[in-house]
């Protein structure tokens, strides 16, 4: 299996939703975030449901139980969100 540096190195430590957006703090102290509204299944999730966020897969994904939601650390980076929202 091939792994990008980014992959290897970029690790969710603390994960949240804040004001719309999922917020998303790194093992090298970088922070990311994106609009909820950018994703199929976070757009109509609750403040409540939006932060109950997962962090699996040793830091590389996040999980949103109540909403049925994986994405990749990396993804993210990349600016891949999920499935689309229209």
């Amino acid at each position: 299996m091939k792994y990008s540096i980014l992959e290897l190195q970029a690790r969710a430590v603390k994960a949240w939703a804040e004001n719309g957006y999922v917020c998303i703090q790194l093992d090298d102290q970088r922070e990311i975030r994106f609009p909820a509204s950018k994703n199929k299944r976070l757009k109509d999730g609750s403040p409540q449901q939006l932060n109950n966020i997962e962090i699996i897969c040793d830091g590389t994904g996040l999980h949103w139980p109540d909403l049925d939601e994986h994405l990749s650390v990396l993804g993210v980076i990349e600016g891949r969100f999920g499935h689309s929202a229209r």
